[in-house]
């Protein structure tokens, strides 16, 4: 076989990346490391006990996810991910996911107002070893980044929601967009807030596809960005 066959053969062969999610932000997320990949969003619903470990329940969400697609594309690396924000403490801690609706949206801006609050977002890489169904492999990992808001008027929340940015966000808010004015400072990993830590996907990636790229370091925002 000559050596430009062999070439080809290896780049037919080898594994795709597949992002289970119809994010636009964790496409943007997974192509600023250089990746190649294709979308195939997973049909999991985002359900949950509110009353359990919220990284358990991020991870869960996100392994899900990616083993609903890796199950009908056996061939590929499948990540998965899922973020929730957290606002409370211990006992008194209360899981938010996306909104239903504008009430509810607004609902959650107020509960994040003046306060701290975590944001978990799972991620999980599911493959298939030998591409067999009978032979899943899989990389799971939770990554949670600390959040300040200022105390927000009902005026902010209420135009904020009018926006209808809110309505798909988990928590209600996108920090890389209007909400950025709410943040008073991000302690930990910020792409982690906006859907995808960077970090964690290239770990749970090693060694299964070719990253081309180290993480960007965070865009200038209106907040300091801590360690």
């Amino acid at each position: 076989m000559a050596p430009d066959a062999r070439v080809e053969l290896t780049e037919r062969t080898a594994p795709h990346l597949t992002l289970a999610s119809a994010s636009p932000r964790r496409r943007d997320l997974l192509r600023s490391l250089g990746l190649d990949f294709h979308v195939a969003p997973s049909e999991v619903e985002e359900v949950f006990e509110t009353d359990v470990d919220a990284e358990d329940v991020a991870r869960n969400l996100a392994l899900a996810k990616a083993r609903s697609v890796a199950s009908v594309r056996l061939r590929d690396v499948v990540l998965g991910a899922d973020t929730l924000v957290v606002v409370g403490e211990a006992q008194g801690e209360e899981i938010l996911g996306k909104p239903a609706d504008a009430f509810e949206a607004a609902a959650m801006l107020g509960k994040l107002s003046g306060r701290v609050h975590r944001v978990i977002t799972g991620i999980a890489v599911v493959w298939h070893s030998g591409h067999s169904a009978c032979n899943e492999r899989s990389r799971v990992e939770a990554v949670t980044t600390r959040v300040v808001f200022r105390t927000l008027t009902p005026d902010e929340i209420g135009d904020y929601v009018a926006s209808g940015e809110p309505l798909d966000k988990a928590g209600a808010y996108a920090i890389q967009g209007g909400a950025a004015r709410f943040v008073e400072r991000v302690e930990g990993d910020y792409y982690n807030v906006v859907g995808l830590s960077l970090d964690a996907a290239i770990r749970l990636l090693r060694g299964l596809v070719p990253v081309g790229a180290e993480p960007p370091p965070p865009p200038p925002m209106p907040f300091p960005i801590l360690p």
